[in-house]
């Protein structure tokens, strides 16, 4: 019998190797002040910034969910590293945690440099949207594990915050406005949905033109991270939301102290195309409990404070904070 190696085995070490030269110049493109070594070692090390009183570390982690099933479907991978970044980020920022670093693990049946390397890049692009470091990662190639052509993506975003700043429910108030942030797409919830209304129900090909683009494009649109606009708007919030699985309705009470309801006007949401032309199909309860139907993130402001963030964002008014029990009405 002769003798057996790794790459008999589906694990070629070489390519993994590659891997890594390959995404050193996107990952050390995220690199601040703060990043202590490079790419290579056990762990990655960070230098905590200055200038805080009672500094508290918080972390957070998401995956993509079955968005990545249209990415591996479409062979389109360079959005899904944004999503990842983003949906870690976008709820560091709903606890008033300004982003410092984040770690991938990705996984895959087979590592295929080229796609593998689009994945990262997506990822250092998050990372530079959130103004963040991309200070480490765990590649796994693992046949038997994944089908052939599938990968899974998890992310693991660290932030620093006052603690005195954490709790935002106790800085709302009744007359509070809500101000919705504009989501840009379906970001990456509910997709599970999306895939079987759009090719199982509905038989829609990825090349179909839906508002002037190609249906795959709309469908894998990144989720937008609103880190840049959290650090300018910081001290005329109150409190934020992050609008993802469970719509407006599950998220916005996560901001809220319990003898406080938010009132949303349903005629003053923004909605989008892509959830105009699935309210055919979906009703509407389940459309606003599954996705987040145009609203990427909702700040909770002061009356005096709306102006400004207005002035400073592509936010728009809602509705309002009132005296109630804790939850939405969508009216």
């Amino acid at each position: 019998m002769s003798e057996l190696n790794y790459k008999d085995a589906g694990v070629d070490i070489d390519e993994g190797a590659r891997f890594v030269e390959e995404i050193k110049p996107f990952v050390s493109a995220t690199f601040n002040k703060n990043v202590i070594g490079g790419i290579g070692s056990f762990a990655g090390a960070y230098e905590l910034p200055t200038g805080y009183k009672k500094p508290v570390i918080l972390g957070a982690t998401d995956g993509v969910g079955t968005k990545l099933k249209l990415a591996i479907d479409a062979k389109k991978f360079d959005t899904v590293g944004i999503d990842l970044v983003a949906m870690c980020v976008n709820d560091l920022i709903c606890n008033f945690a300004t982003p410092l670093f984040f770690l991938d693990y990705y996984a895959t049946s087979k590592l295929i440099v080229e796609e593998s390397a689009s994945i990262v890049k997506g990822i250092s692009k998050g990372c530079m949207q959130s103004e963040c470091a991309l200070i480490g990662g765990e590649t796994a190639e693992m046949p038997g594990m994944y089908a052939k052509g599938d990968f899974d993506l998890a992310g693991f975003a660290v932030g620093i915050a006052e603690k005195d700043e954490l709790d935002r429910s106790d800085k709302v108030k009744a007359g509070d406005i809500l101000i919705a942030l504009p989501s840009s797409g379906i970001h990456s919830n509910g997709y599970s949905l999306v895939r079987k209304l759009f090719f199982e129900k509905l038989n829609h090909k990825f090349d179909d033109e839906f508002d002037g683009k190609k249906l795959i494009d709309i469908l894998l649109e990144p989720t937008h991270i609103y880190v840049k606009t959290f650090k300018k708007l910081k001290e005329h919030i109150n409190a934020l939301a992050h609008i993802t699985g469970g719509g407006i309705t599950e998220n916005l009470p996560r901001a809220l102290p319990k003898h406080l309801k938010a009132i949303v006007k349903k005629d003053s949401l923004k909605s989008i195309a892509i959830f105009d032309y699935m309210s055919k199909y979906i009703n509407e309860d389940e459309m606003f409990r599954t996705f987040n139907m145009g609203v990427g993130m909702v700040l909770i402001v002061d009356k005096d404070s709306v102006d400004t963030v207005l002035k400073n964002s592509d936010g728009y008014i809602i509705g309002e904070v009132v005296s109630g029990d804790k939850k939405v009405e969508i009216v």
